[in-house]
């Protein structure tokens, strides 16, 4: 295959993958860790309202979510691509802290969570799944 379609695929592949995982681990945090009585998190509005409600625990999911989406993205665009792979786990990091950048910008949160979500979840995610990509089997 074509080295730069194949390193296309990967994008792309690394994106949905890791976008997947994002959105699976968001929808499944409210029955594991419920939110707080009185908030309402079915909108973007009345999260922005209620968020002064959620505790330390109420951000475990989301930043599980940042963390494993941006891991799992940058392990198979590793995997999958043809060469550099390092840029292209990177690429997948530096994707998902935009969205996650967007994120705090729509979502105001602690900025306790801020730093470390934008700080840990992200580039070194995407590095941990280079690294892990690139594990030879003997």
């Amino acid at each position: 295959m074509n080295p730069i379609i194949k390193n296309i695929i990967a994008v792309i592949a690394g994106f949905i993958l890791g976008s997947i995982i994002n959105m699976s681990l968001i929808t499944v945090s409210g029955s594991i860790i419920p939110a707080p009585n009185g908030a309402d998190v079915t909108t973007l509005e009345g999260l922005t309202a209620t968020i002064h409600l959620f505790e330390p625990k109420h951000f475990l999911f989301p930043f599980l979510a940042h963390a494993l989406g941006t891991l799992g993205g940058a392990f198979v665009a590793a995997k999958i691509a043809a060469n550099h792979k390092l840029k292209f786990a990177m690429s997948i990091g530096f994707l998902f802290l935009a969205g996650g950048i967007a994120n705090i910008m729509m979502l105001p949160s602690p900025f306790w969570f801020t730093l470390v979500d934008l700080v840990g979840a992200y580039l070194p995610m995407a590095f941990v799944g280079f690294r892990l990509a690139s594990i030879k089997k003997h």
